[in-house]
């Protein structure tokens, strides 16, 4: 996978605000995710360990950002 570029939570908030459409893929671990009680609406649920494998059928028409913890 090559180095894509980073920004964070409060650019990718301040670009959705202003009207920028993100596909939103949620990589944390089975565990982070059970636990936490922070869930993106529309985010796309993909576990790291899969991404790669993943990748040819995530939406090509928006950026995709990725979180984690």
């Amino acid at each position: 996978m090559t180095d894509a570029p980073r920004i964070t939570a409060q650019e990718l908030n301040r670009r959705i605000i202003a009207g920028n459409d993100f596909t939103i893929i949620d990589v944390r671990n089975p565990q982070a995710w059970a636990e936490s009680d922070v869930k993106l609406p529309r985010a796309i649920r993909v576990p790291f360990d899969t991404f790669e494998q993943t990748m040819p059928d995530l939406p090509r028409e928006t950026p995709i950002a990725t979180y984690c913890t």
